[in-house]
């Protein structure tokens, strides 16, 4: 498996807002499948943002935040598709990819989140030892 970089991911992450965007289109016109559609166009287009924002991060712990923040948001993705399927407003096989994205996306996105909390505590361990020297 190769390793995506950052340009890669944001790119990745905006299309899956836009496939997201697209499938809350197609949904019926229900109060309940409307309700279902805010959710996971908020979630669905957050995950870029909040990815976009976490590359900015002004820290390391800044940074993992950010970054569970966009894992959380992925994973609250895949949950409303699952819901929009359960409900019967479209088809398993119309949200299967998009689905398949999401819980990609929240995959690589919980690898780097753990790897980066390990390196920051490994950083602050670090610091304190080299602080008491």
């Amino acid at each position: 498996m190769s390793v995506l970089t950052e340009e890669q991911l944001k790119k990745r992450t905006k299309q899956f807002a836009l496939r997201v965007i697209s499938l809350c289109e197609a949904l019926p016109e229900r109060r309940a499948a409307n309700i279902i559609a805010n959710q996971l166009i908020r979630s669905g287009t957050s995950v870029g943002a909040n990815y976009r924002a976490a590359c900015r991060a002004r820290s390391t712990k800044d940074f993992v935040n950010k970054l569970g923040v966009v894992l959380e948001e992925s994973d609250e993705s895949a949950y409303w598709m699952e819901i929009v399927v359960e409900a019967k407003l479209v088809s398993e096989r119309r949200v299967a990819d998009l689905m398949k994205e999401a819980n990609e996306l929240t995959a690589i996105f919980n690898a780097s989140h753990k790897t980066a909390n390990k390196n920051m505590r490994i950083a602050n361990r670090k610091s304190k030892i080299e602080n008491r020297k």
